[in-house]
């Protein structure tokens, strides 16, 4: 594990979350975008919401409506809702600057273990171990043997994480193995050739052996998920409010539409506001 700082200054991505000069929010940011999402669509995403809102109080002062349109087709858009939340709280109760503790993110609304320890780290330059699942995979490969991770064990995972934290520069060895991960000892094809760490890689001496997993990936299309992103899609471009019978027009399953306006509702992506007339919330 020696050689993956070395190998992470002269390899790690440009990205603009990773300059000198980048503030806790704008990391923040970054982190609640990326959670399953992959970084060629954040970065567009980020920059005009950093644009908009280049500090928590000044996404507190606009409105819900407004971030969740903002969102736009990023995906997951409840993390729009969440991170608005979170620009209030920390208006509020931390004036207008981002905790700095585990415990403190931790209480955020929408940040979980793991985004509460990546910005611990990658912000405040803590000792933190931030796990994705691109540090699972190097981990489960490089450790183990496995070809990939299995099911999170978060407890666990975090505790491994941290058991090969250096006491000097753990933020850049988190970064270098998450780096690892997204670029070279990929899910599909890891190109081990260019590996710094292939000479002590367990996967890599046993023959990489391939992972049997019985999860089965779902698609998307004429899923609930779909269903809800195309009516949110017609909210988010609304001038007005939409009446309930223009919306569900928008999806062919008149029964799957109706039940995915009202989880809008109940997930405070859309409010009603009048009889049977919709829009995003305010």
């Amino acid at each position: 594990m020696d050689a993956l700082i070395p190998w992470y200054r002269e390899h790690a991505r440009e990205l603009p979350w990773r300059e000198p000069d980048v503030s806790p929010w704008a990391i923040l940011v970054s982190e609640i975008m990326l959670q399953q999402t992959p970084v060629v669509r954040v970065l567009p995403a980020y920059r005009r919401w950093l644009e908009l809102w280049p500090t928590p109080a000044a996404l507190a002062s606009d409105s819900p409506a407004e971030a969740v349109r903002q969102w736009d087709r990023l995906g997951y858009p409840r993390r729009a809702l969440r991170l608005h939340a979170c620009a209030r709280k920390i208006t509020d109760e931390h004036a207008g600057s981002v905790p700095s503790t585990v415990e403190e993110l931790e209480k955020l609304p929408g940040v979980g273990a793991y985004t509460a320890r990546a910005v611990a780290a990658f912000a405040f330059g803590k000792r933190a171990a931030p796990v994705d699942v691109n540090v699972r995979r190097v981990l489960a490969r490089a450790l183990s043997g496995y070809g990939d991770a299995g099911p999170a064990t978060t407890k666990a995972d975090f505790a491994l994480m941290e058991s090969f934290l250096p006491e000097r520069d753990a933020p850049l060895f988190a970064a270098a193995v998450m780096e690892l991960g997204a670029t070279v000892c990929t899910s599909q094809k890891p190109r081990c050739a260019e590996c710094p760490i292939v000479s002590g890689c367990e996967w890599h001496r046993l023959g990489r052996p391939s992972y049997i997993s019985s999860r089965r990936r779902q698609g998307y299309e004429g899923t609930d998920r779909q269903a809800r992103g195309r009516l949110l899609g017609v909210l988010r471009n609304a001038n007005a409010p939409v009446p309930r019978e223009e919306l569900l027009r928008q999806w062919p399953d008149q029964k799957q539409g109706a039940a995915a306006l009202e989880s809008l509702v109940a997930d405070g992506l859309a409010s009603e506001t009048g009889p049977d007339e919709f829009w995003l919330p305010h």
